[in-house]
């Protein structure tokens, strides 16, 4: 089984307004950890979407129009996208979604592959997130100790990250940086065989 651990940056929350601007991801072999592909990219989009940004995230993502502007078009990135997932063999009941946001995450990444087009590629139908798988672990160890119960915790992937001693995530935030932080977590949440 592979996991495609994905992180988006977009100049806002609201996907009918807002547009994705960056994506990364890792295709990773499940049982080993072994890393089988990378790829991160910046992605144009035209001025007036970026007028329409919402300041509050362009601070988080720390993107700024000049950098914007090195970006590739959005039809070449989903070109590229396709190509590595199915090179990689990324099918469903062979593969899922792993993200910290996947209803965030999953609905920019459908502004660059129409969902149709998804379902037609076979892509897993999965998105999983990392706050509940720790959610359940956290119930777990909660019944043995209460300061370990999520509602304690926290949930948040830097709170999750502090309760297994880990780093923050880096900011600004950028996908590729999400994506490795989320891998971090999830090794020391869920591990690998």
């Amino acid at each position: 089984m592979l996991g495609v651990f994905l992180d988006t940056e977009a100049n806002g929350l609201n996907a009918f307004k807002h547009r994705i601007l960056e994506i990364a991801f890792k295709i990773v072999d499940l049982k080993t950890g072994e890393i089988k592909e990378t790829y991160d990219t910046i992605i144009h989009q035209p001025e007036e979407i970026w007028k329409s940004s919402d300041p509050a995230s362009l601070k988080v993502n720390g993107f700024t129009y000049e950098k914007l502007l090195t970006g590739k078009k959005p039809d070449i990135v989903a070109a590229e996208i396709a190509n590595i997932l199915q090179r990689n063999n990324i099918r469903r009941g062979e593969a899922v979604f792993i993200c910290q946001n996947p209803s965030f995450d999953r609905i920019f990444f459908s502004q660059l592959i129409d969902p149709d087009i998804q379902e037609r590629l076979n892509w897993p139908y999965y998105w999983l997130d990392l706050a509940s798988m720790y959610w359940a672990e956290a119930m777990r160890r909660g019944k043995e100790d209460p300061k370990f119960f999520p509602w304690v915790t926290g949930f948040s992937k830097d709170r999750i990250a502090s309760v297994y001693h880990l780093p923050a995530e880096e900011h600004p935030h950028q996908a590729m940086n999400g994506v490795d932080h989320l891998l971090l977590c999830y090794e020391k949440v869920i591990g690998f065989q």
